[in-house]
């Protein structure tokens, strides 16, 4: 179905839970919270769907985009660790984890309109306008949710040194 290999399901229903935990911790926290229930399943999902690409992935970009998700993802998590959480640190994940996040939904959007419905998918070249347009949407929410929690973060360090 949808032309899927039966490793392709693995990594497709492996990193599938990102996604609503990812929605629900944007909604609840406004980022990702990697020392949260919803973050550790983020953090398992998105590990195997980064570390699957490469047993199933067909175009080198899908190698670059693995890797970098695998750099901003364990960097997410392992800069609250490092760091007390404060300061920086905060920014940082903020921004690393906003990353994988984005890095997620680029492929997931491209392979769901390359794919659906099945057999007449509604796209069928990567340079349709269609595809295009979601991509620079993709592109668009990036820019102005980091920008929302950046200036989220500043406020809040601002309240607590009040």
């Amino acid at each position: 179905m949808f032309g899927i290999s039966p490793l392709g399901w693995v990594h497709t229903l492996g990193s599938l839970p990102a996604i609503p935990a990812a929605v629900y911790m944007f909604a609840r926290y406004g980022r990702i919270v990697p020392r949260s229930g919803a973050g550790g399943i983020y953090f398992v999902s998105m590990l195997i769907g980064a570390l699957s690409v490469f047993l199933v992935a067909h175009q080198p970009v899908s190698y670059g985009i693995a890797v970098a998700t695998l750099v901003f993802l364990l960097a997410g998590y392992g800069v609250g660790k490092i760091s007390k959480g404060g300061g920086v640190a905060a920014y940082a994940e903020t921004v690393f984890l906003t990353m994988t996040t984005f890095l997620l939904m680029v492929p997931t959007v491209t392979e769901t309109l390359r794919r659906v419905p099945d057999g007449h998918p509604f796209v069928t070249d990567m340079k349709s306008p269609l595809l295009l347009g979601f991509q620079a949407s993709l592109v668009v929410m990036l820019v102005v949710g980091l920008s929302i929690q950046i200036l989220y973060l500043r406020r809040k360090g601002k309240a607590a040194a009040v």
